[in-house]
Parts: C-alpha cells; sequence; structure tokens
C-alpha cells in the first residue's frame, strides 16, 4: 500500500491516498510497526478529512519510516 499512498500523493488523487494510507497504517499496527504507524496516523486524518495540502507535508515521514521499515526487515531476513 505504499507504493499505492506513493502514486496517489504524487497524482493528487485524495481519494485513493485516503484509502492507501488507511490500509498502511492497519498493517502498522498490525504488525507493531510504531514507527510507521504514528506517521501513518496523521497522513491518514489529514486525507480522512479531504485535505491534500495538509497530507503533503506529512508524506516525507512516511517515506523515510517506510525505508528505516524495510530496512530493518531486510536486515532480520539477512538478505
Amino acid at each position: 500500500s505504499f507504493a499505492q499512498l506513493e502514486s496517489a500523493m504524487g497524482a493528487g488523487d485524495t481519494q485513493a491516498a485516503f484509502v492507501a494510507a488507511h490500509t498502511l497504517k492497519g498493517v502498522c499496527q498490525n504488525l507493531g510497526f510504531d514507527n510507521l504507524f504514528v506517521p501513518a496516523v496523521e497522513i491518514t486524518e489529514a486525507l480522512r478529512a479531504n485535505d491534500m495540502e495538509a497530507a503533503r507535508p506529512l508524506f516525507p515521514a512516511v517515506k523515510e519510516q517506510y525505508g528505516l521499515t524495510v530496512e530493518a526487515l531486510t536486515a532480520c531476513l539477512g538478505e
């Protein structure tokens, strides 16, 4: 869902971005990825309010934490 969020944010598609952010938020909550969950909640709420302008500055934190999460998982898997 991160790739979908990134694409929807780039396209300015608030509804698609909301769906992707909400999915990402849920996955993070279920898996205990708190570092990514917090910024995912923030961007989800901005998008829920249909406020792309508020969501745009929140995306870099989501992207950063997504990258860190992927790096940590990759290191754990030894790849």
